[in-house]
């Protein structure tokens, strides 16, 4: 069998890469290619674009890259009909990957969607989309099957592919060691995100705290794609590490963490470290983002327990005075500490267990047995 991918971030490349792992278990003439990044293609797929060639993120943003992106839509098009797989896979990444679906699907191409776009946060009326154009959706949180009924549309919850992921990591003995900058003080990790968008905006909020918590060490996890001298412009003088490839090894070793939201706050939960989310956008995109999110929390941690579990300092919050305060509290406060770690341990078991990716690649392949 063929199969097309795409994913358009860094946390899409890593779960695409697992998937990819247990297609080729359970398909020995398996052949792939991918608009993805590393981590795909050490899988074993033919990288045809990486994802930080086409990764906008922002209203506005998107509107001053439209020619950009047109041109991105007609070469990702021509790629697919070129290779004409027996089904195309889409991962997350709903802005470019909903108009991709819909081209294939009218080219009697099978549309797998792994890892549903987040459409129950804002646009709700793109599942009437997903429901018309893509054949089969594979869900990682369990309340997307709830969301999906509702449009009658039904979808195959497989769990969280983190939980592989993690799994994996901890096998492989991987860590930091005395070869990296890592030092005798306990670590704060800051991961501010896999855009420079994101990190432009939360970094400097999050190293406002490096002067404040001296007895603490604190190190960057760089994002793949990300040039290490936009971090450094950023951090200025201070003496403030960089690690590319790093983010699980730091998490273990992590005290706490400040984290701007998405992937990686369920990451560090599940690695048992408290942490804050910390998220700021530019003005416009704020206000425009503020009218049209659906939900009552931006941490992927708080929304599948359906509840604060995790400090959110969103917007105008993320400021250096509240996050002392915040961080203060998951450092040195045990009664808040201890009932973080109770809702990671029950974070865990709503997640659905080990095993999404071999579950997912099952599924896929099944499907593909059956007409369109």
């Amino acid at each position: 069998m063929k199969y097309f991918i795409i994913a358009g971030e860094a946390s899409g490349d890593l779960h695409g890469s697992n998937l990819i792992k247990q297609l080729k278990r359970f398909d020995n003439r398996i052949e792939i290619e991918c608009w993805g990044g590393e981590k795909m293609e050490a899988a074993g797929a033919k990288l045809i674009k990486h994802y930080k060639e086409h990764a906008f993120m922002g209203f506005f943003v998107v509107l001053w890259n439209l020619r950009t992106l047109a041109g991105l839509f007609k070469k990702c098009k021509t790629d697919i009909l070129n290779f004409n797989p027996d089904a195309l896979i889409l991962i997350d990444y709903p802005g470019f990957n909903l108009r991709i679906a819909k081209f294939a699907f009218l080219k009697k191409i099978k549309v797998f969607y792994y890892i549903s776009p987040k459409i129950w946060a804002w646009n709700q009326k793109r599942a009437w989309k997903i429901k018309k154009y893509v054949n089969h959706m594979f869900t990682i949180f369990p309340f997307e099957t709830e969301f999906y009924k509702k449009y009658n549309y039904p979808v195959d919850y497989v769990g969280n592919p983190l939980l592989d992921s993690i799994e994996q990591f901890k096998k492989s003995g991987e860590s930091l060691s005395l070869k990296t900058p890592l030092k005798e003080k306990p670590l704060i990790a800051l991961l501010p995100g896999s855009r420079k968008q994101e990190i432009s905006n939360s970094l400097p909020v999050m190293l406002s705290m490096v002067d404040v918590f001296k007895e603490y060490q604190f190190i960057i996890a760089g994002a793949p794609g990300i040039d290490k001298h936009y971090y450094k412009e950023i951090i200025g003088n201070r003496n403030i590490d960089i690690l590319f490839g790093k983010t699980y090894a730091i998490l273990e070793k992590s005290t706490a963490a400040l984290v701007t939201s998405g992937t990686a706050t369920l990451e560090t939960a599940l690695f048992k470290v408290p942490q804050i989310v910390c998220y700021k956008a530019g003005y416009l995109s704020y206000k425009i983002a503020k009218k049209l999110i659906k939900v009552n929390y931006i941490s992927l941690v708080n929304l599948v327990m359906d509840r604060s579990v995790v400090k959110e300092l969103i917007q105008y919050d993320l400021n250096s005075e509240k996050l002392k305060t915040e961080l203060d509290n998951i450092l040195y406060n045990k009664d808040i500490k201890n009932k973080m770690f109770d809702d990671y341990a029950e974070l865990e078991i709503k997640l659905g267990g080990k095993g999404a990716s071999e579950r997912a690649a099952k599924k896929m392949i099944e499907y593909l047995q059956l007409p369109i």
